[in-house]
């Protein structure tokens, strides 16, 4: 979330952050954004009978504050099926891995377990199925010997913080369009960007 209100900061940058909601009206994040001098809201989801009672109630608010697009930083709670379809190919989330690889929780574990080279975030847009959206775009960090979940979290981390404002920034300006449940992007990719793990340029074994 702070580096979303970062990118946005700068004046070229094709979309304001308009409002900062959390279920938890504790959540450190809400203190960021009112610091940065934007309006924030804590809405308790324990103070909603239903999930749907919830949803409606953010619904309600995310509309009244003009809201067009959804970026979810942490905001670790499942949305009903239709809040999220009223979003549709407009809320979009960062996962930490590369989906649709290792889904839902314990990402970096599962990479390890698995024996990965290779890790990363992806930014996708949400569908009712967890995880499971159109890929908006994806970030690849190597996998060290001797990492922990927690090495690789972080080194995960640093990539997030780049991408997401990128992804929300290609969605924004009409970049990133969504057809048939794929995303369509119409700016340029670097070919020449890759990642080797272990690097095939450090010469071949003898």
């Amino acid at each position: 979330m702070a580096a979303l209100i970062e990118a946005a900061r700068a004046p070229d940058y094709p979309a304001e952050i308009a409002c900062v909601i959390s279920n938890r009206p504790s959540a450190p994040g809400l203190a960021i954004a009112r610091e940065a001098g934007i309006a924030t809201f804590g809405l308790n989801h324990k103070d909603y009978a239903t999930r749907e009672n919830f949803d409606q109630a953010m619904q309600e608010l995310l509309v009244a504050q003009g809201v067009e697009y959804i970026a979810c930083a942490g905001f670790m709670r499942v949305m009903s099926d239709d809040f999220v379809n009223n979003w549709a190919g407009r809320m979009l989330n960062i996962h930490p891995s590369l989906l649709p690889l290792f889904k839902g929780v314990d990402p970096h574990e599962r990479a390890l377990e698995a024996g990965m080279r290779v890790s990363g975030c992806t930014v996708h847009f949400i569908t009712p199925e967890l995880d499971a959206g159109p890929i908006i775009a994806q970030a690849v960090v190597p996998v060290l010997p001797g990492d922990t979940a927690e090495t690789l979290a972080a080194r995960v981390l640093t990539a997030e913080h780049r991408l997401y404002p990128r992804a929300l920034a290609l969605v924004a300006s009409g970049k990133a369009t969504l057809s048939a449940n794929r995303v369509f992007l119409s700016a340029p990719v670097d070919e020449a960007q890759r990642l080797f793990s272990p690097d095939v340029e450090a010469g071949s074994a003898a």
